[in-house]
């Protein structure tokens, strides 16, 4: 205890500098664990689509890099960032069933060209 009031009273700014990094360095180590765990369990990989998730989600749960799923759809890159797959259906005007449908076809395009493997 008396290490920290020393580094208080003599260093006050190079201790709070340290504390804010100590901080990020904790927050990012945190997020990095949710998702380690959070994308090993099986029941996220090759999830049912539906119309909640993101391409982004899709992508991850079924392996296949997010450019791919979204040029074989005609998506122009990063215009899908963010919106769910209900919402990029309405926006052609079509059920998400038949968008699920045709998302299930890239995927398997893209599985069978080997397109897999986001690292």
């Amino acid at each position: 205890m008396n290490a920290v009031r020393h580094l208080w009273a003599r260093h006050r700014i190079a201790f709070v500098a340290f504390l804010l990094a100590l901080s990020v360095t904790v927050f990012f180590a945190a997020r990095l664990l949710f998702f380690l765990v959070y994308w090993a369990d099986p029941a996220r990989q090759d999830q049912d689509i539906a119309g909640w998730m993101t391409l982004g989600y899709v992508a991850r749960s079924w392996d296949i890099p997010p450019e791919t799923l979204a040029n074989g759809l005609g998506i122009p890159e990063g215009s899908a960032r963010g919106h769910t797959l209900a919402e990029l259906a309405a926006a052609r005007g079509m059920p998400v069933v038949s968008f699920a449908d045709e998302i299930t076809a890239v995927i398997a395009a893209a599985r069978a060209a080997g397109a897999g493997g986001t690292e």
